[in-house]
């Protein structure tokens, strides 16, 4: 496995726990930070909770919506959280004890700077020219890493998102516990969010890529609205998140990607944590298997392939529509759709199946075709190209 986020560490304790012989290789060192909200959603606990203890820093019950500031409404949910948070340091370090139990070996420090193949194997040169040959290689080194490229993944949705992680005052600590906030932006597709930790406050931005000066001062803004503007910033970060095109392979002869690697994630929220777990999950079972490859191409297609194209149908309903998106969550049948949908109970893809559904959102701009992928919205004046963070 090359990269150990969750993509990575799921696949090794897989594979490992279906007694294949696992190395990882991580260019850094376990803990480290990694920007993200921090969010997992009920998918995402179902498969973290029966391998590790989940450093869990707040369990969330009650979410607040804000359009752009205004209009705000808080709904809560009787049956369970609707959200746990982590810091990703910690989740990554237990993922990588587990993956360890399980009898996965991690090498850390260790930068992976080229992929090759032949008919039987396949081989990873590191930085330091030292090779590592295997039956399967399965990359988990994000969306820019060298096994995206080898595999020849194609992304044509590109978000910027920026984050800083505040330290939480006592009154922050009482007033936010167990409650998160999500605001839709002013700019077509935008939003931002508050999510509690304990001591620490994660207060972030996400838009469409090319919007760079647009992004910052949104969060600039976002954080002055919420009376945070004078907190102790204990990180400011950003990352482009890359969503995966419909026809994008996922896998080139021996070596399958997955997670940020393969452009997997829900193009709406551009959530990846249940994406990565899921795809590694399968790919380390596909390889520890010994069988045909392939069939980790079909688990992506038939499972997560049509929940990434109900999510781009919603984003381009959301970019056009926002007000409407906030007023449906404020019902009783929103709300409840909401909470299924985080608690990993309720299909966007089956729902978009059903022709009045289907129907009813084409003819708000939704896109069209069984939970067909959605045309992109309308450009918007750019505010400045934003690079990498």
């Amino acid at each position: 496995m090359v990269g150990s986020g969750p993509a990575g560490l799921s696949a090794a304790h897989a594979a490992a726990s279906a007694g294949a012989r696992v190395i990882v290789l991580e260019r850094a060192e376990h803990p480290r930070y990694k920007t993200c909200g921090g969010g997992l959603l009920g998918v995402s606990m179902r498969l973290s909770a029966p391998r590790l203890d989940v450093p869990a820093r707040d369990r969330i019950h009650a979410v607040t919506f804000t359009h752009d500031g205004r209009r705000g409404f808080t709904r809560r949910s009787a049956d369970g959280p609707v959200v746990t948070m982590v810091q990703r340091d910690d989740f990554d370090h237990a993922w990588c004890r587990a993956a360890v139990g399980a009898g996965a070996t991690v090498r850390e420090n260790a930068l992976v700077r080229a992929v090759s193949q032949d008919d039987g194997t396949a081989t990873v040169t590191l930085a330091d020219d030292s090779t590592v040959t295997a039956r399967v290689v399965i990359g988990a080194d994000g969306s820019a890493g060298v096994t995206a490229r080898h595999v020849g993944v194609v992304f044509d949705q590109q978000d910027l998102g920026l984050e800083v992680e505040l330290a939480a005052s006592e009154t922050d600590r009482r007033r936010w516990r167990g409650r998160l906030l999500l605001d839709w932006g002013r700019v077509p597709g935008s939003y931002g969010w508050l999510f509690p930790k304990d001591d620490q406050l994660t207060v972030g931005v996400i838009m469409a890529r090319g919007r760079g000066a647009e992004t910052k001062r949104y969060l600039r803004e976002f954080v002055a609205r919420l009376g945070l503007a004078d907190r102790v910033v204990l990180r400011d970060s950003g990352h482009l998140t890359r969503c995966r095109s419909a026809s994008s392979p996922v896998r080139r002869g021996r070596v399958l990607v997955a997670g940020d690697a393969a452009g997997l994630l829900e193009p709406w929220t551009r959530e990846g944590i249940s994406y990565a777990l899921r795809s590694g999950t399968w790919a380390g079972t596909v390889a520890a298997g010994g069988g045909d490859l392939s069939e980790y191409d079909r688990l992506i297609g038939t499972d997560l392939a049509p929940e990434m194209a109900a999510g781009r149908r919603l984003l381009s309903l959301f970019g056009r529509h926002p007000g409407l998106v906030h007023a449906v969550l404020a019902s009783p049948l929103g709300w409840r759709a909401f909470t299924r949908f985080c608690q990993g109970d309720f299909s966007m893809a089956r729902v978009l199946r059903r022709r009045a559904v289907d129907g009813a959102v084409s003819l708000l701009g939704g896109g069209g075709g069984a939970g067909g992928p959605a045309p992109p919205a309308p450009p918007q004046k750019s505010g400045g190209a934003a690079g990498p963070p």
